[in-house]
């Protein structure tokens, strides 16, 4: 479920470090067993009014469409997107067993809902709430179906105590 070919280039994200935003390097570990290395900003990118993010993937988890509103709210070029997985906008405070569970009840065909704080390019962050469906035609898998729309400010106040609550067991 993993792809290799979202990494954004090491220089590319040495240069957004120096000349754009104050931030963080972090190791991240995907619920997989995969790591990668993120930069983080703690600055949180506005939700444009009215608008959703909607995208598409294969039955692997590669996007395969990526709606304007998307490739805006991540920071990425669409080529960018295209051929990698939702997990190129993992933020580090996102507990791993989340997108197990996602995975979990999307393989049993079913959809999910969730919030879920995401990573962008430059390393700020947005936060979604996110209904991920299963796209099955004549029986067969074929892919999923994602929409994001902004989550109201309570929700995000209850999920970030949340998450805090997993990193702060996965720690002890």
């Amino acid at each position: 479920m993993m792809d290799e070919g979202y990494f954004v280039p090491v220089a590319e994200l040495k240069r957004m470090e120096t000349e754009t935003l104050e931030g963080r390097w972090v190791r991240l570990q995907h619920f997989d067993g995969t790591q990668r290395e993120v930069w983080v900003v703690d600055q949180e990118v506005a939700w444009p009014e009215g608008r959703l993010i909607v995208s598409r993937t294969d039955p692997e988890g590669i996007i395969t469409h990526a709606n304007h509103t998307f490739v805006e709210m991540s920071g990425y070029d669409r080529e960018e997107l295209m051929g990698s997985t939702h997990a190129i906008l993992r933020h580090p405070d996102m507990p791993k067993e989340v997108f197990a569970e996602m995975w979990q009840t999307l393989l049993q065909g079913r959809n999910w809902l969730g919030y879920l704080k995401n990573l962008r390019k430059d390393g700020r962050y947005y936060w979604v709430k996110a209904t991920v469906m299963p796209n099955i035609r004549d029986g067969e898998l074929k892919g999923y179906t994602s929409v994001r729309k902004r989550p109201s400010r309570d929700k995000v106040r209850e999920y970030e105590v949340l998450y805090q609550q997993y990193r702060d067991a996965a720690v002890s």
